[in-house]
């Protein structure tokens, strides 16, 4: 009898892995690169605060240090894009690792002339490498591997990245603000303001420095003249004119140095993570060199014309929406993590070196978030989880803006856990479906890094609003400050919802 086709039951195909066996060191190899710019992202947000104190500027000049950091980004950007669609991605992670390594070694001539100048153009040439790397390493991840499962490759890789971050803050908090003799200063300004009104802290004064008290000593006699001390001023107004009384030499020496010593003294401090992550960087660069890596996602037809792949994309309102929403959560990002140390010395008194330990405390949440949300994926859409983190975000800036005391910096401390996984949800959904756009649709999503240049000085110019009281619209300005973040929060809340509405009117279902 002969048979009319196979009547067996076909047997479902295995799901295909997120990382095949053949590129298991590629990828690995790969995303050390996520760890590598984390460091640099979270070893340098904190330098806002320090610098403003040892060179004695405002808090809109101290953030042109994130200004030069992810203005870099927005520089070189589409230059590495471009670089990589003529060559190849190796050669980007190469070309991203040496300059890297060299902005970071610019730190050295920085120190040594005491150059705030000079230290921007380090941080700017440093993040030339790093826009280098990311334009390059996030589109090579999501090529290493079955399409279907690419959102979830680079959310794995992206999830390394917080590592990099946490030994970048855990750098900065104890070997770099603990050291740093402005910080002795700024605790012996506290333990001095403090005293006058908390019989605890009185017993620690005649521990501080004596040539310091003896200048406050001064200062608040000139106070109680007109019915008021010291302890009337916010503490940063205190802390502001001692410092700048320093650097004029009304105020002398501070344990025995003068304010030029003590500068140069910090800076050097300042350099030496740099100078050991620049030569970390240009290590990692010469295991590249020698690596052989795939050549994946890589058309070797360079005749495609940039004005028409420019079109399409402009077309594309997915991704333009994409980009936008990108620049406001990097930009909520960094004003997040770089003024929670603003928001806890102003606001609660806590020295920096104690604020930045709750910033760590900020990426170890989010980094245990990232690891989470990324298995959730399995069982939501990017856009309705984007969406719903982005609530998230909305409610705790409220709380941050709303709430005193520990409870708003308990509240900016869970706007980490909101923002997670927003930069590769975004990155994933801006670029689903690209092909070999993909590699200029990157340079737009690397180049909305800008947004963490732009909106920090913004900020900063908030907070200085608030004048000596401190205070905009009857809160700390500090506080207020971070309206920003919210307003980006929204938009972004947005842009999950039409995200996930467009999934659905397109009855796209996403392969997990």
């Amino acid at each position: 009898m002969e048979t009319k086709g196979n009547t067996q039951p076909s047997t479902p195909s295995a799901p295909p892995p997120v990382v095949a066996a053949k590129y298991l060191y590629p990828f690995a190899l790969v995303t050390t690169l996520f760890a590598l710019w984390g460091f640099a992202n979270d070893v340098t947000n904190p330098l806002v605060k320090a610098f403003k104190d040892i060179f004695v500027i405002s808090n809109a000049q101290s953030s042109l240090v994130q200004t030069a950091f992810y203005g870099g980004y927005a520089t070189m950007a589409l230059p590495a894009a471009l670089f990589i669609r003529r060559f190849s991605y190796k050669a980007g992670i190469v070309v991203g690792l040496l300059l890297y390594g060299v902005g970071a070694l610019i730190t050295i001539p920085a120190a040594a002339q005491s150059s705030f100048n000079l230290f921007l153009v380090s941080l700017y040439v440093l993040t030339f490498g790093l826009a280098f790397l990311e334009t390059t390493a996030n589109p090579f991840i999501l090529s290493m591997g079955d399409p279907r499962t690419a959102t979830r490759r680079l959310n794995l890789a992206q999830a390394f990245n917080p590592i990099g971050s946490l030994t970048g803050m855990a750098v900065a908090s104890f070997l770099i603000l603990t050291n740093l003799q402005v910080e002795s200063f700024r605790t012996d300004v506290r333990v001095y303001r403090q005293g006058l009104t908390d019989p605890v802290m009185a017993a620690q004064v005649d521990k501080i420095d004596p040539e310091l008290r003896g200048y406050l000593d001064g200062r608040n006699a000139a106070m109680q003249a007109q019915g008021k001390t010291l302890a009337d001023l916010p503490y940063d107004a205190v802390l502001d004119q001692a410092i700048k009384d320093f650097q004029a030499g009304e105020l002398a020496q501070f344990k025995g140095e003068g304010y030029e010593a003590i500068r140069d003294e910090d800076l050097s401090t300042i350099k030496m993570p740099y100078v050991v992550i620049g030569v970390v960087v240009l290590g990692v660069m010469l295991v590249f060199v020698f690596s052989k890596m795939p050549d994946t996602g890589h058309d070797a037809n360079k005749s495609l014309k940039l004005a028409a792949t420019f079109g399409r994309l402009w077309k594309n309102k997915g991704y333009v929406e994409g980009v936008l929403a990108q620049a406001l959560y990097v930009g909520a990002q960094i004003m997040c993590w770089t003024f929670i140390i603003h928001y806890a010395t102003t606001n609660l008194g806590m020295t920096a070196s104690e604020a930045q330990n709750y910033n760590i405390i900020a990426m170890t949440i989010f980094c245990c978030s990232r690891f989470i949300c990324t298995f959730m994926l399995r069982f939501i859409s990017p856009g309705k989880l984007l969406m719903r983190l982005s609530i998230g975000g909305i409610l705790t800036s409220m709380g941050t803006i709303l709430l005193s005391g520990m409870p708003g910096l308990y509240s900016l401390i869970a706007i980490s856990a909101c923002m997670s996984l927003m930069f590769p949800t975004i990155y994933g959904i801006a670029l689903d479906g690209m092909g070999e756009d993909a590699k200029i649709a990157s340079a737009g999503l690397i180049f909305a890094i800008v947004g963490g240049a732009l909106m920090p000085p913004m900020q900063g110019r908030i907070i200085d609003m608030g004048g000596e009281a401190g205070e905009l619209l009857g809160l700390p300005a500090v506080s207020v400050s971070f309206v920003l973040p919210l307003v980006c929060f929204v938009f972004i809340a947005l842009y999950g919802y039409r995200t996930m509405i467009i999934h659905e009117k397109r009855g796209i279902k996403e392969a997990v």
